[in-house]
């Protein structure tokens, strides 16, 4: 396979910054970086422009240490909280994964964090608080700590309010019917009433 040198003007994953010279695959150069803007042809012309993607590299990576440096002192006293469901004996269905404190970051604290960022020996299997560590960025590290809850135990009042609702709803019905009892006699004593005036006259 044709291989080419290119010269990023953009970061990119398992690839490479802005500003490094690789050797990449002719036809993805020709159909991915070239059209995407991603990468330049290796030329005399072009390299003239590595020392301004260099600074323009020196400006991003110093912008996502200071952000980053930020992110770890506010993250490092939160408390995310991840609730899951469990068995009647506290074991959870499944473990708590990286992709989930992610999910639950952005739910809670509107912070959007990339899942490979927040590194976990294994996953967790059982409630409890845990410090997880976040790797923000090559010299910034920082931890979390996660509340595992389970949502069984608050499932068990809610059907105790369910089950409370046709109760009050049969009450209802037969105070309905108690009144009803009660009327007809009110209108038979109504009728007697003039009858007896009517013999006294």
């Amino acid at each position: 396979m044709a291989k080419t040198e290119v010269i990023l003007t953009h970061n990119i994953v398992g690839l490479g910054g802005e500003s490094d010279q690789v050797k990449v695959a002719a036809g993805y150069a020709r159909n991915y970086l070239f059209p995407q803007g991603f990468a330049v042809p290796l030329t005399g012309a072009n390299k003239r422009r590595i020392e301004a993607l260099k600074q323009r590299r020196a400006e991003r990576e110093a912008h996502e240490f200071n952000a980053m440096s930020e992110l770890s002192k506010s993250v490092s006293k939160l408390i995310c909280v991840v609730k899951v469901k469990t068995g009647d004996d506290g074991k959870l269905f499944g473990t708590v994964t990286a992709g989930m404190i992610a999910d639950e970051l952005k739910h809670q604290f509107d912070i959007a964090l990339d899942k490979k960022k927040i590194h976990l020996e294994s996953p967790i299997k059982a409630l409890g608080e845990y410090e997880v560590e976040l790797r923000l960025h090559a010299e910034v590290k920082s931890s979390l700590k996660v509340r595992v809850e389970s949502t069984t135990q608050i499932a068990a009042p809610v059907e105790a309010q369910v089950e409370a609702k046709p109760h009050s709803e049969k009450r209802g019905k037969r105070v309905e019917k108690e009144v009803v009892a009660e009327a007809k006699p009110a209108k038979a004593v109504k009728a007697e009433k003039p009858a007896k005036k009517a013999k006294g006259e």
